[in-house]
Protein backbone atom coordinates (compact mmCIF):
# COMPACT_ATOMS: atom_id res chain seq x y z
CA UNK A 1 0.00 0.00 0.00
CA UNK A 2 3.02 2.60 0.80
CA UNK A 3 4.50 1.97 -2.74
CA UNK A 4 0.96 2.88 -4.20
CA UNK A 5 1.17 6.12 -2.18
CA UNK A 6 4.32 6.56 -2.99
CA UNK A 7 3.24 6.82 -6.84
CA UNK A 8 0.01 8.27 -6.91
CA UNK A 9 2.04 11.11 -4.67
CA UNK A 10 4.42 11.20 -7.69
CA UNK A 11 1.57 11.32 -10.48
CA UNK A 12 -0.39 14.09 -7.95
CA UNK A 13 3.11 16.39 -8.05
CA UNK A 14 3.72 16.02 -11.52
CA UNK A 15 -0.15 17.54 -11.98
CA UNK A 16 0.75 20.27 -9.83
CA UNK A 17 3.78 21.21 -11.70
CA UNK A 18 2.12 21.01 -15.01
CA UNK A 19 -0.71 23.33 -13.56
CA UNK A 20 1.82 25.82 -12.50
CA UNK A 21 3.78 26.10 -15.15
CA UNK A 22 0.65 26.68 -17.49
CA UNK A 23 -0.05 29.40 -15.36
CA UNK A 24 3.38 30.93 -15.24
CA UNK A 25 4.00 30.20 -18.84
CA UNK A 26 0.93 30.62 -21.32
CA UNK A 27 0.09 28.61 -24.72
CA UNK A 28 2.03 29.94 -28.18
CA UNK A 29 -1.23 30.62 -30.56
CA UNK A 30 -0.44 30.38 -33.97
CA UNK A 31 -1.47 32.64 -36.91
CA UNK A 32 -4.79 31.25 -37.17
CA UNK A 33 -5.71 31.21 -33.40
CA UNK A 34 -4.38 34.53 -32.75
CA UNK A 35 -4.47 36.67 -35.66
CA UNK A 36 -1.76 37.53 -37.49
CA UNK A 37 -0.10 38.50 -40.73
CA UNK A 38 1.35 36.18 -43.34
CA UNK A 39 3.51 37.23 -45.96
CA UNK A 40 4.60 34.87 -49.10
CA UNK A 41 7.69 36.11 -50.89
CA UNK A 42 9.20 34.55 -54.20
CA UNK A 43 13.21 34.41 -54.47
CA UNK A 44 13.80 34.72 -57.90
CA UNK A 45 17.31 34.80 -59.89
CA UNK A 46 19.48 37.41 -60.71
CA UNK A 47 23.18 37.76 -62.47
CA UNK A 48 24.99 34.86 -62.96
CA UNK A 49 22.39 32.40 -61.11
CA UNK A 50 20.16 31.71 -63.32
CA UNK A 51 18.02 29.41 -61.32
CA UNK A 52 17.38 29.24 -57.58
CA UNK A 53 19.07 26.54 -55.68
CA UNK A 54 18.32 24.81 -51.94
CA UNK A 55 21.84 26.79 -51.18
CA UNK A 56 20.45 30.30 -52.14
CA UNK A 57 17.11 29.68 -50.85
CA UNK A 58 18.76 29.08 -47.40
CA UNK A 59 21.02 31.59 -47.57
CA UNK A 60 17.98 34.30 -47.93
CA UNK A 61 16.01 32.59 -45.48
CA UNK A 62 19.28 33.16 -43.65
CA UNK A 63 19.06 37.00 -44.05
CA UNK A 64 15.17 37.47 -43.88
CA UNK A 65 15.38 35.47 -40.23
CA UNK A 66 17.76 38.39 -38.74
CA UNK A 67 15.59 40.93 -40.17
CA UNK A 68 12.55 39.23 -38.73
CA UNK A 69 14.53 39.24 -35.39
CA UNK A 70 15.16 42.70 -35.52
CA UNK A 71 11.54 43.70 -36.33
CA UNK A 72 10.34 42.40 -33.05
CA UNK A 73 7.60 40.56 -33.66
CA UNK A 74 7.42 37.40 -31.23
CA UNK A 75 6.62 33.97 -32.00
CA UNK A 76 7.38 34.52 -35.80
CA UNK A 77 7.82 31.69 -38.03
CA UNK A 78 9.85 31.71 -41.47
CA UNK A 79 9.75 28.52 -43.51
CA UNK A 80 10.60 27.40 -46.78
CA UNK A 81 7.81 26.49 -49.43
CA UNK A 82 8.65 24.51 -52.98
CA UNK A 83 11.55 25.65 -54.31
CA UNK A 84 11.97 29.29 -54.36
CA UNK A 85 9.24 30.37 -52.09
CA UNK A 86 9.33 31.76 -48.32
CA UNK A 87 6.75 32.24 -46.31
CA UNK A 88 6.75 34.86 -43.01
CA UNK A 89 4.20 34.04 -39.89
CA UNK A 90 3.29 36.88 -37.84
CA UNK A 91 1.26 36.52 -35.34
CA UNK A 92 -0.60 38.79 -33.43
CA UNK A 93 0.70 41.88 -36.44
CA UNK A 94 -2.34 43.36 -38.06
CA UNK A 95 -0.32 45.51 -40.14
CA UNK A 96 2.07 43.95 -42.32
CA UNK A 97 2.70 46.85 -45.12
CA UNK A 98 6.01 47.49 -43.10
CA UNK A 99 7.26 44.02 -42.53
CA UNK A 100 6.25 43.45 -46.25
CA UNK A 101 8.47 46.35 -46.84
CA UNK A 102 11.20 45.72 -44.66
CA UNK A 103 11.76 42.08 -46.50
CA UNK A 104 11.48 42.98 -49.55
CA UNK A 105 14.03 45.02 -50.32
CA UNK A 106 17.58 44.14 -50.96
CA UNK A 107 19.11 46.37 -49.02
CA UNK A 108 22.33 47.14 -50.49
CA UNK A 109 23.91 49.80 -49.25
CA UNK A 110 26.89 51.86 -51.03
CA UNK A 111 28.90 54.91 -50.43
CA UNK A 112 30.11 56.93 -53.98
CA UNK A 113 31.70 59.88 -54.98
CA UNK A 114 30.22 62.28 -56.71
CA UNK A 115 31.41 62.86 -60.65
CA UNK A 116 33.42 65.71 -60.88
CA UNK A 117 32.29 69.28 -62.24
CA UNK A 118 28.32 68.10 -61.44
CA UNK A 119 27.84 70.09 -58.45
CA UNK A 120 25.49 72.34 -60.26
CA UNK A 121 23.59 69.99 -61.47
CA UNK A 122 23.57 67.86 -58.28
CA UNK A 123 22.23 71.09 -56.57
CA UNK A 124 19.47 71.41 -58.74
CA UNK A 125 18.57 67.76 -58.42
CA UNK A 126 17.99 67.67 -54.44
CA UNK A 127 16.66 71.22 -54.29
CA UNK A 128 14.06 69.50 -56.84
CA UNK A 129 13.67 65.81 -54.38
CA UNK A 130 13.43 68.29 -51.65
CA UNK A 131 10.07 70.27 -53.26
CA UNK A 132 9.28 67.22 -54.53
CA UNK A 133 9.25 65.08 -51.00
CA UNK A 134 7.44 68.12 -49.27
CA UNK A 135 4.52 68.25 -51.94
CA UNK A 136 4.17 64.81 -51.56
CA UNK A 137 4.49 64.43 -47.59
CA UNK A 138 1.65 67.67 -47.65
CA UNK A 139 -0.50 65.53 -50.25
CA UNK A 140 -0.80 62.72 -48.04
CA UNK A 141 -1.37 64.88 -44.87
CA UNK A 142 -4.37 66.77 -46.90
CA UNK A 143 -5.96 63.03 -47.97
CA UNK A 144 -5.99 61.89 -44.25
CA UNK A 145 -7.62 64.80 -43.59
CA UNK A 146 -9.81 64.48 -45.74
CA UNK A 147 -9.02 67.93 -48.03
CA UNK A 148 -8.77 68.21 -51.67
CA UNK A 149 -5.86 69.59 -53.43
CA UNK A 150 -6.41 72.65 -55.53
CA UNK A 151 -2.87 72.76 -57.52
CA UNK A 152 -1.94 76.15 -56.48
CA UNK A 153 0.29 75.77 -53.37
CA UNK A 154 3.91 74.63 -53.21
CA UNK A 155 5.02 75.38 -56.45
CA UNK A 156 2.76 72.77 -58.07
CA UNK A 157 2.97 74.28 -61.19
CA UNK A 158 7.07 74.45 -61.54
CA UNK A 159 7.27 70.78 -60.41
CA UNK A 160 4.48 70.14 -63.50
CA UNK A 161 7.15 71.93 -65.79
CA UNK A 162 10.00 69.58 -64.22
CA UNK A 163 7.84 66.01 -64.54
CA UNK A 164 7.05 67.39 -68.68
CA UNK A 165 10.97 67.47 -68.75
CA UNK A 166 11.36 63.91 -67.43
CA UNK A 167 8.55 63.01 -69.52
CA UNK A 168 6.46 62.21 -67.03
CA UNK A 169 3.13 64.23 -67.71
CA UNK A 170 0.84 61.44 -68.88
CA UNK A 171 2.10 58.92 -67.31
CA UNK A 172 0.38 58.56 -63.49
CA UNK A 173 -3.15 58.81 -62.80
CA UNK A 174 -3.51 61.29 -60.28
CA UNK A 175 -1.18 63.80 -58.80
CA UNK A 176 0.31 61.69 -56.09
CA UNK A 177 1.29 59.29 -58.65
CA UNK A 178 3.14 60.97 -60.92
CA UNK A 179 5.04 63.24 -57.64
CA UNK A 180 5.93 59.66 -56.65
CA UNK A 181 7.55 58.63 -60.19
CA UNK A 182 9.29 62.48 -60.08
CA UNK A 183 10.95 61.39 -56.92
CA UNK A 184 11.63 58.21 -58.24
CA UNK A 185 13.05 59.82 -61.72
CA UNK A 186 15.21 62.61 -59.76
CA UNK A 187 16.68 59.64 -57.09
CA UNK A 188 17.54 57.88 -60.65
CA UNK A 189 19.27 60.93 -61.74
CA UNK A 190 20.97 61.85 -58.86
CA UNK A 191 22.71 58.15 -58.55
CA UNK A 192 23.87 58.66 -62.36
CA UNK A 193 26.00 61.33 -61.31
CA UNK A 194 27.56 59.44 -58.75
CA UNK A 195 30.68 57.38 -59.52
CA UNK A 196 30.74 53.47 -59.06
CA UNK A 197 30.70 52.09 -55.38
CA UNK A 198 34.07 51.74 -53.44
CA UNK A 199 32.38 50.45 -50.31
CA UNK A 200 29.21 48.69 -49.75
CA UNK A 201 27.42 47.40 -46.56
CA UNK A 202 29.26 44.00 -46.95
CA UNK A 203 31.57 45.54 -44.39
CA UNK A 204 29.19 46.45 -42.28
CA UNK A 205 29.19 44.94 -38.68
CA UNK A 206 26.56 47.38 -36.48
CA UNK A 207 23.97 49.53 -37.35
CA UNK A 208 21.93 52.03 -34.87
CA UNK A 209 19.54 54.75 -34.59
CA UNK A 210 19.60 58.34 -32.70
CA UNK A 211 17.79 61.26 -33.13
CA UNK A 212 19.64 64.47 -34.10
CA UNK A 213 20.67 66.49 -31.69
CA UNK A 214 19.27 70.16 -33.41
CA UNK A 215 15.99 68.34 -34.33
CA UNK A 216 14.40 65.11 -32.03
CA UNK A 217 11.86 64.58 -34.59
CA UNK A 218 14.55 63.79 -37.13
CA UNK A 219 16.90 60.75 -37.15
CA UNK A 220 19.81 59.54 -38.22
CA UNK A 221 21.20 55.86 -38.73
CA UNK A 222 24.86 54.87 -37.32
CA UNK A 223 27.31 52.34 -38.98
CA UNK A 224 30.67 50.55 -37.79
CA UNK A 225 32.81 48.98 -40.47
CA UNK A 226 35.48 45.99 -40.05
CA UNK A 227 38.88 46.91 -40.59
CA UNK A 228 38.46 46.48 -44.16
CA UNK A 229 35.69 49.27 -44.74
CA UNK A 230 36.96 51.50 -42.05
CA UNK A 231 40.05 51.57 -44.40
CA UNK A 232 38.15 51.86 -47.33
CA UNK A 233 35.97 54.33 -45.91
CA UNK A 234 39.13 56.60 -45.12
CA UNK A 235 40.33 56.19 -48.71
CA UNK A 236 37.13 57.50 -49.93
CA UNK A 237 36.32 60.17 -47.99
CA UNK A 238 40.10 61.43 -48.49
CA UNK A 239 39.45 61.54 -51.97
CA UNK A 240 36.81 63.85 -51.52
CA UNK A 241 38.08 66.19 -48.92
CA UNK A 242 38.23 69.85 -49.03
CA UNK A 243 36.36 69.67 -52.50
CA UNK A 244 32.84 70.26 -53.97
CA UNK A 245 32.31 66.78 -54.23
CA UNK A 246 29.50 64.41 -52.22
CA UNK A 247 29.82 61.04 -50.67
CA UNK A 248 26.78 59.87 -51.71
CA UNK A 249 24.75 56.97 -49.78
CA UNK A 250 22.80 54.97 -51.85
CA UNK A 251 20.49 51.90 -50.93
CA UNK A 252 19.13 49.47 -53.49
CA UNK A 253 19.97 51.95 -55.95
CA UNK A 254 18.07 54.86 -54.73
CA UNK A 255 19.59 58.13 -53.27
CA UNK A 256 19.10 58.37 -49.26
CA UNK A 257 21.82 61.38 -48.79
CA UNK A 258 24.49 63.12 -49.81
CA UNK A 259 26.83 64.91 -47.88
CA UNK A 260 30.54 66.90 -47.95
CA UNK A 261 33.46 66.14 -45.94
CA UNK A 262 35.54 68.89 -44.53
CA UNK A 263 39.05 69.87 -45.45
CA UNK A 264 40.39 68.63 -41.92
CA UNK A 265 39.94 65.06 -43.37
CA UNK A 266 42.33 65.81 -46.18
CA UNK A 267 45.49 63.90 -44.62
CA UNK A 268 43.86 61.02 -43.45
CA UNK A 269 39.84 60.78 -44.29
CA UNK A 270 37.00 60.24 -41.58
CA UNK A 271 39.21 57.24 -39.59
CA UNK A 272 37.96 54.59 -36.67
CA UNK A 273 35.37 53.20 -38.85
CA UNK A 274 32.29 54.56 -38.09
CA UNK A 275 29.77 56.82 -40.18
CA UNK A 276 26.10 58.09 -40.62
CA UNK A 277 23.51 58.65 -42.40
CA UNK A 278 21.26 61.52 -42.41
CA UNK A 279 18.24 61.40 -44.41
CA UNK A 280 15.36 63.07 -42.36
CA UNK A 281 14.14 60.16 -41.31
CA UNK A 282 11.52 59.34 -38.88
CA UNK A 283 11.75 57.18 -36.13
CA UNK A 284 10.22 54.49 -37.60
CA UNK A 285 11.94 54.62 -41.01
CA UNK A 286 15.04 54.61 -39.29
CA UNK A 287 14.14 51.70 -37.48
CA UNK A 288 13.68 50.25 -40.64
CA UNK A 289 16.91 50.98 -42.05
CA UNK A 290 18.70 49.84 -38.62
CA UNK A 291 16.89 46.47 -39.15
CA UNK A 292 17.30 46.25 -42.95
CA UNK A 293 21.03 46.61 -42.81
CA UNK A 294 21.66 44.41 -39.56
CA UNK A 295 19.97 41.78 -41.75
CA UNK A 296 22.58 42.56 -44.55
CA UNK A 297 21.43 42.51 -48.24
CA UNK A 298 20.05 39.79 -49.93
CA UNK A 299 21.98 37.19 -52.29
CA UNK A 300 18.96 37.62 -54.64
CA UNK A 301 16.17 39.69 -54.78
CA UNK A 302 12.80 38.75 -53.22
CA UNK A 303 9.61 39.24 -54.72
CA UNK A 304 6.47 39.88 -52.48
CA UNK A 305 3.70 37.40 -53.80
CA UNK A 306 0.89 37.27 -51.12
CA UNK A 307 -0.08 39.64 -48.13
CA UNK A 308 -2.93 37.82 -46.08
CA UNK A 309 -4.30 39.55 -42.58
CA UNK A 310 -6.44 36.76 -40.56
CA UNK A 311 -8.42 39.29 -38.01
CA UNK A 312 -7.99 38.32 -34.22
CA UNK A 313 -11.88 37.96 -34.42
CA UNK A 314 -11.74 35.07 -36.57
CA UNK A 315 -8.56 33.71 -34.69
CA UNK A 316 -11.03 33.63 -31.47
CA UNK A 317 -13.66 32.07 -33.34
CA UNK A 318 -11.40 29.11 -34.15
CA UNK A 319 -10.56 29.00 -30.31
CA UNK A 320 -13.77 28.79 -29.39
CA UNK A 321 -15.04 26.10 -32.22
CA UNK A 322 -11.80 23.93 -31.44
CA UNK A 323 -12.57 24.13 -27.35
CA UNK A 324 -15.94 22.76 -28.37
CA UNK A 325 -15.04 20.22 -30.39
CA UNK A 326 -12.77 18.61 -28.18
CA UNK A 327 -14.70 18.71 -24.94
CA UNK A 328 -17.64 17.07 -26.67
CA UNK A 329 -15.21 14.58 -27.85
CA UNK A 330 -13.93 14.16 -24.19
CA UNK A 331 -16.99 14.14 -22.44
CA UNK A 332 -18.29 11.45 -25.23
CA UNK A 333 -15.49 9.71 -24.86
CA UNK A 334 -15.57 9.84 -21.41
CA UNK A 335 -19.34 8.49 -20.85
CA UNK A 336 -18.51 5.38 -23.00
CA UNK A 337 -15.67 4.64 -20.69
CA UNK A 338 -17.62 4.87 -17.49
CA UNK A 339 -20.65 3.10 -19.22
CA UNK A 340 -18.54 0.29 -21.02
CA UNK A 341 -15.48 -0.67 -18.38
CA UNK A 342 -17.09 0.71 -14.88
CA UNK A 343 -14.53 1.35 -12.10
CA UNK A 344 -11.57 1.28 -14.85
CA UNK A 345 -13.61 3.69 -17.07
CA UNK A 346 -13.76 6.29 -14.30
CA UNK A 347 -9.82 5.98 -13.79
CA UNK A 348 -9.22 5.91 -17.81
CA UNK A 349 -10.99 9.37 -17.35
CA UNK A 350 -8.79 10.54 -14.64
CA UNK A 351 -5.71 9.41 -16.49
CA UNK A 352 -7.34 11.58 -19.67
CA UNK A 353 -7.65 14.24 -17.88
CA UNK A 354 -3.40 14.04 -16.38
CA UNK A 355 -2.74 13.74 -19.74
CA UNK A 356 -4.41 16.75 -21.27
CA UNK A 357 -2.59 18.74 -18.58
CA UNK A 358 0.69 17.11 -19.18
CA UNK A 359 0.33 17.43 -22.95
CA UNK A 360 -0.64 21.44 -22.89
CA UNK A 361 2.29 21.75 -20.23
CA UNK A 362 5.15 20.67 -22.40
CA UNK A 363 3.37 22.57 -24.93
CA UNK A 364 4.01 25.45 -22.94
CA UNK A 365 7.51 24.11 -21.75
CA UNK A 366 9.22 23.45 -25.11
CA UNK A 367 7.48 26.01 -26.48
CA UNK A 368 5.11 24.54 -29.57
CA UNK A 369 3.06 27.01 -31.71
CA UNK A 370 -0.51 25.87 -31.49
CA UNK A 371 -2.63 25.71 -34.25
CA UNK A 372 -5.55 24.45 -36.09
CA UNK A 373 -4.03 21.38 -37.37
CA UNK A 374 -1.87 21.20 -34.01
CA UNK A 375 -5.03 21.12 -32.04
CA UNK A 376 -6.26 18.09 -34.31
CA UNK A 377 -3.31 16.39 -33.70
CA UNK A 378 -4.16 16.77 -29.79
CA UNK A 379 -7.23 15.62 -29.88
CA UNK A 380 -6.24 12.58 -32.38
CA UNK A 381 -3.46 11.79 -29.82
CA UNK A 382 -6.50 11.73 -27.20
CA UNK A 383 -7.76 8.86 -29.28
CA UNK A 384 -4.45 7.04 -28.97
CA UNK A 385 -4.42 7.41 -25.70
CA UNK A 386 -7.81 5.64 -24.97
CA UNK A 387 -6.91 3.49 -27.70
CA UNK A 388 -4.29 2.43 -24.96
CA UNK A 389 -6.27 2.23 -21.75
CA UNK A 390 -9.25 -0.12 -24.07
CA UNK A 391 -6.64 -2.65 -24.56
CA UNK A 392 -5.91 -3.03 -21.24
CA UNK A 393 -9.03 -3.02 -20.05
CA UNK A 394 -10.58 -5.25 -22.37
CA UNK A 395 -7.27 -8.21 -21.56
CA UNK A 396 -8.25 -7.39 -17.32
CA UNK A 397 -12.15 -8.48 -18.67
CA UNK A 398 -10.79 -11.46 -20.36
CA UNK A 399 -8.28 -12.47 -16.89
CA UNK A 400 -11.41 -11.64 -15.22
CA UNK A 401 -13.62 -14.44 -17.03
CA UNK A 402 -11.17 -17.15 -17.28
CA UNK A 403 -11.30 -17.05 -13.28
CA UNK A 404 -8.45 -15.36 -12.37
CA UNK A 405 -8.44 -13.04 -9.27
CA UNK A 406 -8.92 -9.39 -9.57
CA UNK A 407 -5.44 -7.80 -8.31
CA UNK A 408 -3.96 -11.01 -10.54
CA UNK A 409 -6.12 -9.95 -13.93
CA UNK A 410 -4.91 -5.98 -13.23
CA UNK A 411 -1.39 -7.30 -13.24
CA UNK A 412 -1.94 -9.78 -16.03
CA UNK A 413 -3.88 -6.95 -18.23
CA UNK A 414 -0.96 -4.31 -18.12
CA UNK A 415 2.00 -6.84 -18.62
CA UNK A 416 -0.23 -8.39 -21.68
CA UNK A 417 -1.18 -5.57 -23.36
CA UNK A 418 2.15 -3.71 -23.11
CA UNK A 419 3.25 -5.04 -26.28
CA UNK A 420 0.03 -4.25 -28.82
CA UNK A 421 0.23 -0.78 -26.77
CA UNK A 422 3.90 0.04 -27.57
CA UNK A 423 3.28 -1.54 -31.34
CA UNK A 424 0.74 0.97 -31.79
CA UNK A 425 2.19 3.86 -30.15
CA UNK A 426 5.55 3.32 -32.52
CA UNK A 427 3.80 2.82 -36.01
CA UNK A 428 2.28 6.10 -35.17
CA UNK A 429 5.09 7.76 -33.93
CA UNK A 430 7.31 6.87 -37.46
CA UNK A 431 4.01 8.87 -39.31
CA UNK A 432 4.68 11.76 -37.45
CA UNK A 433 8.12 11.72 -38.26
CA UNK A 434 7.60 10.99 -41.46
CA UNK A 435 5.21 14.18 -41.70
CA UNK A 436 7.67 16.24 -39.75
CA UNK A 437 10.77 16.25 -41.51
CA UNK A 438 9.17 15.76 -44.88
CA UNK A 439 6.49 18.10 -44.38
CA UNK A 440 6.14 21.77 -44.35
CA UNK A 441 4.24 24.63 -41.90
CA UNK A 442 1.08 23.53 -40.59
CA UNK A 443 1.60 19.71 -41.58
CA UNK A 444 4.90 20.10 -39.31
CA UNK A 445 2.54 21.60 -36.39
CA UNK A 446 0.04 18.66 -36.60
CA UNK A 447 2.81 16.34 -36.61
CA UNK A 448 4.29 17.49 -33.70
CA UNK A 449 1.42 17.80 -31.23
CA UNK A 450 0.17 14.53 -31.97
CA UNK A 451 4.04 12.90 -31.38
CA UNK A 452 3.78 14.81 -27.95
CA UNK A 453 0.83 13.15 -27.68
CA UNK A 454 1.76 10.05 -28.50
CA UNK A 455 4.51 10.09 -26.23
CA UNK A 456 2.66 11.32 -23.42
CA UNK A 457 -0.18 8.53 -23.70
CA UNK A 458 2.39 5.96 -23.34
CA UNK A 459 3.30 7.35 -20.22
CA UNK A 460 -0.28 8.03 -18.65
CA UNK A 461 -1.69 4.45 -20.02
CA UNK A 462 1.18 2.60 -18.59
CA UNK A 463 2.27 4.84 -15.16
CA UNK A 464 -0.91 6.83 -14.43
CA UNK A 465 -3.67 4.72 -14.82
CA UNK A 466 -1.81 1.73 -13.25
CA UNK A 467 -0.76 3.98 -10.40
CA UNK A 468 -4.40 5.01 -10.18
CA UNK A 469 -5.62 1.53 -10.38
CA UNK A 470 -3.62 0.17 -7.81
CA UNK A 471 -4.18 3.09 -5.21
CA UNK A 472 -8.06 2.10 -6.04
CA UNK A 473 -7.68 -1.44 -5.12
CA UNK A 474 -6.05 -0.62 -1.27
CA UNK A 475 -9.26 -0.23 -0.47
CA UNK A 476 -11.67 -2.77 0.17
CA UNK A 477 -15.12 -1.28 -1.00
CA UNK A 478 -13.49 -0.59 -4.30
CA UNK A 479 -11.95 -4.30 -4.67
CA UNK A 480 -14.69 -6.05 -6.20
CA UNK A 481 -14.90 -7.69 -9.54
CA UNK A 482 -18.36 -6.75 -10.36
CA UNK A 483 -16.78 -3.32 -10.32
CA UNK A 484 -15.15 -4.63 -13.87
CA UNK A 485 -17.84 -6.70 -15.50
CA UNK A 486 -21.43 -7.31 -14.97
CA UNK A 487 -22.12 -10.05 -12.55
CA UNK A 488 -23.07 -12.51 -15.40
CA UNK A 489 -20.23 -12.30 -16.91
CA UNK A 490 -18.13 -13.60 -13.93
CA UNK A 491 -17.41 -17.30 -13.26
CA UNK A 492 -19.29 -18.11 -9.96
CA UNK A 493 -16.66 -18.28 -7.56
CA UNK A 494 -15.76 -14.49 -8.69
CA UNK A 495 -19.22 -13.59 -7.31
Amino acid sequence: MARQQGWFAFVLALAIAAAALLFTAPLQLGLDLRGGSQITVEVQPAGEIKSVTALELEAVKAVLDRRVNGLGVSESTLQTVGDDQLVLQLPGEQDPSRAARVLGSTALLEFRASKPGVEQQLDTLRKLRSQTRALLQFREEQEKRGESSDGSDLGIKELAERAKQFQLDDVAASEKEQLQQLLEKVNEEIVGLFEPAELTGKDLVTAGRQPLQNNPNSWEVTLGFNSSGAEAFAELTKSIAGTDRQLGIVLDGRAISEASVGPQYKTAGITGGSASISGNFSAEEARDLEVQLRGGSLPLPVKVLEVRTIGPTLGAENIRRSLVAALSGLVLVAIFMVVAYRLPGVVAVMALSLYALFNLAVYALIPVTLTLPGIAGFILSIGMAVDANVLIFERIKDELRSGNTLIRSIETGFSEAFSSIVDGHLTTLISCSALFFLGTGLVKGFAATLGIGVLLSLFTALTCTRTLLRFLMGYTALRKPFNFLPARQLPTSSV
